[in-house]
């Protein structure tokens, strides 16, 4: 699974990245500061079985802190958008082609209003941030839209021609952007194009499209700067998936855990000073964390806008394999070893695909928690331990 971090140049999207991975980026108030795509780490939280089921886990592909399992993901924070990308205006191109691997899009907005719309600092409160959203969501529309038009006649020819169907023939136009063919099945059951399809027909068809394969959650950051609460009202009155976030505080909390200052885990509304030493200056960055942003918000936010990203953008679960369901351990002796993310609505003999392709061929059916045998059309569940049986 790969997530990207998009956003115009300013409004903290290298801030919020270094924060969820701790990859040291580059971070300024440059404009094109990223140029090329830093790539980095984030997890994903979820209830590990192991304090429900009595047992010390072993995690092999994954983590476990005090019985909440961090679960990898890959993030990339990409240069900074600015009108007239889909043109190949500033580093337009490079932005546009580096998403598109991406299964989600978080986008870092200045909630403060404090970025124009070039990206360069201003007075907070002087510009609109719903007009970076509604700009940000038109320049990929509009690429996508430049991509598919390339070979429209050609595709719409083909189609009427009988040679290929509709569906195939711009899925394979659109392939190198990480569209599915079921998003494109999806996009003309709702607008159905054809050769003389107007611009409007044409956009709101790319638009549909785009939802569905790269759908977009909003890190509303720097909440903390005052007036920032009025535009984040604005945001919840939309349809917009919108978490407020302050990127450069957990960035902190995270920087001060690492260097043995505080204990705090990522996504919590509290920290603990655990060096008695801490130098003035420190303590007084905390203790403003603490009062204008934990206390205030219930979190920094970053780690919400994750595992909203992943469970609530996405649909995904996360289950549990297990070779002997009744130790609940792999054929080396780990406890709960493995935790992976799946769509929800998957089967048990389509999890066994994703977990070893010598497993899917030699699938014979699974184990639950309560030894009782599942098929391969079961439907499993957020936080479900399977034992896959398989052909010896």
């Amino acid at each position: 699974m790969q997530i990207a971090v998009i956003g115009k140049t300013n409004t903290g999207k290298t801030t919020f990245f270094s924060a969820a991975t701790l990859v040291d980026a580059e971070i300024s108030n440059r404009i094109f500061t990223t140029i090329k795509p830093n790539v980095g780490i984030g997890y994903v939280r979820a209830e590990c079985p192991c304090k429900k089921l009595g047992v010390k886990c072993n995690p092999n592909n994954s983590r476990c802190v005090d019985g909440l399992r961090l679960i990898p993901v890959r993030m990339i924070d990409v240069a900074g958008l600015v009108p007239g990308a889909h043109k190949g205006k500033g580093l337009g191109n490079q932005f546009l082609s580096d998403i598109m691997e991406a299964q989600a899009l978080i986008h870092v907005v200045d909630i403060s209003g404090g970025t124009d719309a070039e990206g360069n600092p201003v007075q907070p409160g002087t510009h609109n941030p719903m007009e970076d959203v509604l700009f940000l969501e038109k320049e990929i529309d509009y690429w996508i839209l430049g991509i598919l038009k390339k070979k429209w006649h050609d595709i719409c020819r083909k189609s009427e021609a009988g040679q290929e169907k509709l569906d195939d023939l711009i899925h394979k136009q659109l392939s190198g952007l990480g569209i599915g063919l079921e998003d494109v099945k999806h996009a003309l059951r709702e607008v159905h194009v054809k050769e003389d399809s107007g611009d409007e027909d044409m956009l709101n068809f790319v638009e549909i499209l785009r939802k569905k394969s790269k759908p977009i959650i909003i890190a509303a950051n720097k909440i903390d700067v005052p007036g920032s609460e009025k535009n984040m009202n604005e945001f919840r009155e939309t349809d917009f998936l919108s978490v407020p976030c302050s990127a450069e505080s957990e960035l902190a909390l995270r920087k001060a855990e690492k260097e043995g200052d505080i204990k705090y885990t990522p996504g919590k509304n509290v920290f603990e000073v655990v060096r008695e030493d801490l130098e003035e200056r420190k303590k007084n960055a905390l203790e403003f964390i603490k009062t204008h942003v934990l206390e205030r918000f219930g979190s920094t936010g970053v780690q919400q806008v994750i595992d909203k990203t992943v469970y609530d953008l996405l649909g995904m679960i996360v289950v549990y394999p297990v070779a002997n369901i009744g130790k609940l351990t792999d054929k080396k002796g780990n406890v709960l070893p493995d935790a992976f993310l799946v769509p929800k609505g998957t089967t048990l003999k389509e999890f066994a695909a994703k977990v070893h392709t010598e497993i899917a061929e030699n699938f014979l059916g699974g184990l639950d928690l309560e030894r009782k045998k599942i098929g391969a059309d079961h439907e499993l569940k957020n936080g479900d331990v399977v034992e896959i049986l398989v052909r010896k």
